[in-house]
């Protein structure tokens, strides 16, 4: 094994900081039409002529419903203690309501099963992104019913593995699957417009604390948390316009979920869009409803927005400056990499009084990897972890409560409507044989870990 070198080691964390990796169930499970699974808007959506960039399906994905003891021990081999995964809604519910599907429930417990006797801690996340058809075919999101069935379904599971398992995260990124799923349609429903969106996240928000307040009244020492996407939000001059972009920015894509959940309603004065929920939802009186005090909160920063005053921008008048205008360094998906970002993320979110602990729920970088016999040279990966990783550190040791760092993703995966393009694995998959290669940021993660 080629010796790599760090700048730090674990224990410049600190012994109560938690390392781990992380998985999703529709993109890795496969195992579509098995043991009883029903369908998620992603089996729909990945259907459509033109949708996913490289024609491809996760019926398969990387086969974890069959390999998941292979790759739990991959997971471990590496050094990590945590294993953070999704479960399929429609492997626990078929028709998202209703009749439960005892081979589902068999799969999780074999699953959390495998994980605790290898002593990797489960971190389960109830919900990213794989809603079920039956749902979306009654409005998904757009509908409040969506708020109750997903209650239910919360109910369920946490009763089913709360003896087992401690830590629950409620939602995986609700910026990234309201905006691109119910807004810009690139993403599974592939509904377009505010008439779709504005329900969506106000749905959502519901969802987030009720599910969280039925992990509480379950599962007795839950540690319950939820994730957002967010980024480092960079005016892209000091002019007075470009500079108020940046707050319609901020609210929109950092603190639009986050302040909610804090008890402080939505930022309607830097994004007075948002005042349409409000007025819309005035006579549900559902602003308490809102609310959770989570135990953490999962930030997931993968790259900085640049932004200007875009008087052509309906309704919100700003617009992204791209990375490839600005001719700094990206990552395959064309992401800038930003360790600064990540650490003014941390910095903005410790700052809210109500927010008492961090975690980096995900964190990672598309390259184009590709295997040199029995290696996967990914310098560029190695550092992009060394970056982000020291900016993670930097903000610890100025007091920021940040606990623990999760890697996306352990193999190779499905990357939604990238198809199988993008790479983020510190494991390389052959999607056709299934053969898993450790790459060379794995075992980089390895000699960090366990040296």
């Amino acid at each position: 094994m080629q010796q790599f070198t760090a700048p730090f080691s674990r224990h410049d964390f600190g012994d109560d900081f938690q390392w781990g990796v992380t998985i999703s169930a529709f993109q890795n499970e496969g195992a579509h039409d098995k043991d009883g699974r029903g369908k998620s808007i992603w089996d729909t959506f990945a259907q459509r002529k033109g949708r996913i960039r490289d024609k491809s399906h996760a019926r398969i994905a990387t086969d974890f419903y069959h390999r998941y003891p292979q790759d739990l021990l991959l997971a471990r081999q590496l050094g990590f203690s945590v294993f953070r995964f999704s479960i399929s809604w429609t492997r626990i519910l078929p028709n998202g309501t209703g009749a439960i599907n005892p081979a589902g429930i068999a799969f999780y417990h074999r699953l959390i099963d495998a994980c605790l006797e290898l002593g990797l801690q489960p971190y389960v996340t109830l919900y990213h992104w794989d809603l079920p058809q039956a749902l979306e075919s009654r409005g998904g999101w757009c509908h409040r019913g969506v708020v109750f069935a997903f209650e239910e379904y919360v109910r369920i599971v946490v009763r089913e593995y709360g003896d087992k398992v401690k830590h629950w995260i409620v939602l995986n990124e609700p910026f990234g699957f309201t905006s691109l799923g119910y807004m810009l349609g690139v993403h599974a429903p592939g509904k377009f417009g505010l008439s779709y969106f504005l329900p969506a996240v106000h749905h959502v928000v519901l969802a987030q604390a009720a599910g969280a307040r039925v992990i509480r009244d379950e599962v007795k020492q839950a540690v319950i948390g939820t994730t957002y996407s967010c980024s480092h939000i960079v005016p892209y001059t000091q002019s007075e316009q470009d500079l108020q972009a940046a707050r319609k920015a901020d609210a929109l894509f950092n603190r639009m979920f986050l302040e909610p959940a804090l008890g402080m309603g939505y930022p309607v004065q830097d994004m007075p869009l948002l005042q349409r929920i409000e007025r819309r939802y005035a006579l549900w009186r559902d602003w308490d409803k809102m609310a959770f005090d989570f135990d953490f909160i999962g930030v997931q920063t993968y790259f900085p927005l640049v932004v200007r005053y875009n008087a052509f921008m309906p309704l919100i008048g700003i617009s992204e400056v791209k990375p490839r205008y600005r001719k700094v360094p990206v990552t395959a998906l064309g992401w800038e990499i930003s360790a600064s970002g990540m650490y003014a993320v941390l910095k903005q979110f410790a700052a809210y009084p109500g927010v008492r602990r961090i975690m980096v729920t995900e964190g990672g970088a598309a390259f184009h990897d590709q295997p040199n016999g029995a290696a996967v040279r990914d310098t560029a990966r190695i550092s992009y972890f060394q970056d982000y990783l020291g900016a993670v550190l930097q903000a610890r040791k100025e007091g920021v409560p940040v606990d623990g760092y999760f890697a996306w993703t352990l193999t190779d995966n499905w990357e939604w409507a990238e198809g199988y393009r993008a790479r983020f694995g510190l494991v390389y998959v052959d999607f056709n044989s299934q053969q898993r290669i450790i790459k060379d940021s794995g075992y980089w993660f390895k000699q960090l870990l366990t040296g």
